[in-house]
């Protein structure tokens, strides 16, 4: 195919002695848990609504003062990087270091387009006259410059943030001196398995998944915090933009998604400055499926199982599971719809 100061105060005197408690107000009620599936998507001060349109939004309790609960991003637009001298002439890597690979001229050229296509796709779609973008990029040149030239399609007042984060680096391939020692890793790596093939002094595939979930969990308490736009300023079409690598995308939507390793190894790698586009569905969850077509999902890889877990995505709320996973045919295979072998 972007200085943070805690002021701790100390702990204010306990107000009663500690061998004594105070009594639990006789209209308390303990709930381990609920089958409501409100529960898990809003803080206890806060509904998830469900309007005619299908768009959830949270509204804030009248119980509360604090605000309500920011809204989600429309979407989670992930961009790998345009073409790159290392793209066109592998040798470049034993002159220059990965992190130092530029973009060439046509990958240029790739970031800029891209860029009209986000701006297309967005405004096409119904979007709010405040709808904004905020991006994440891995530091590398060749992600930086994807980045500078996309941007170029937009307003400063479309932009509304940008982070560099180390987490979306490339797959560390290890040292690329020895052009025939990587030709021969390269062809290894595809006899034992894309995903838990370790490059000497580099990575697996495996291990880019590692900091990739440490990434996930950064992302989500983003979103639930809304540190995309102050309050106030909070518009119903943010959109996310991840500008990153090949390897690390896959294994971020597989990481996303839940897929097995077996379905990672099938997926196929974006094209220069390519996009995949998880759009929030009905419920509020992400689905590939808003904005791509199945036939798009099986030429990048997706398995029916995939296809159909993609289709619940478009219509599922957050906090919900996916009970009737297809994915549980691919490990139990000798079972029937009773539960006997077959």
């Amino acid at each position: 195919m972007a200085t943070l100061s805690l002021a701790v105060s100390p702990p204010s005197p306990t107000p009663f002695p500690s061998s004594a408690p105070p009594p639990l107000p006789s209209n308390l009620t303990i709930q381990c848990c609920s089958n409501n599936i409100s529960s898990y998507n809003s803080a206890p001060h806060e509904q998830l609504h469900f309007p005619t349109n299908g768009k959830p939004s949270f509204q804030q309790s009248p119980f509360n003062t604090n605000s309500p609960l920011p809204p989600r991003p429309r979407r989670i637009i992930l961009v790998r990087h345009g073409e790159s001298e290392g793209n066109v002439d592998e040798n470049v890597y034993t002159r220059v270091g990965d992190p130092k690979i530029a973009l060439t001229q046509k990958g240029k050229a790739q970031a800029e387009e891209c860029g009209i296509k986000i701006r297309e796709m967005i405004e096409g779609n119904g979007a709010a006259e405040d709808w904004k973008l905020y991006f994440y990029v891995s530091p590398y040149k060749r992600t930086r410059q994807t980045l500078q030239h996309l941007g170029k399609c937009f307003e400063r007042r479309r932009i509304a943030g940008v982070r560099e984060e180390p987490r979306l680096r490339e797959q560390d391939f290890g040292n690329f001196q020895d052009r025939e020692r990587m030709r021969v890793e390269k062809a290894l790596r595809m006899l034992y398995g894309r995903f838990f093939f370790r490059f000497p002094n580099g990575e697996s595939a495996a291990d880019v998944y590692d900091r990739i979930t440490g990434f996930r969990e950064t992302l989500k308490s983003d979103i639930d915090v809304g540190r995309f736009q102050p309050p106030g300023q909070r518009s119903e079409d943010i959109n996310l933009v991840i500008v990153s690598h090949g390897v690390t995308l896959r294994v971020f939507l597989m990481r996303w998604y839940k897929w097995t390793v077996e379905q990672y190894e099938r997926l196929h790698n974006f094209g220069n400055a390519g996009m995949v586009v998880m759009e929030k569905g009905y419920g509020g969850r992400y689905s590939l499926l808003m904005h791509h077509s199945e036939e798009e999902m099986r030429e990048f890889g997706l398995t029916e199982e995939m296809l159909i877990d993609q289709e619940w995505q478009k219509h599922a709320r957050p906090g919900e599971l996916n009970y009737g996973c297809p994915t549980l045919n691919s490990f139990f295979t000798h079972l029937g719809d009773d539960g006997c072998r077959t």
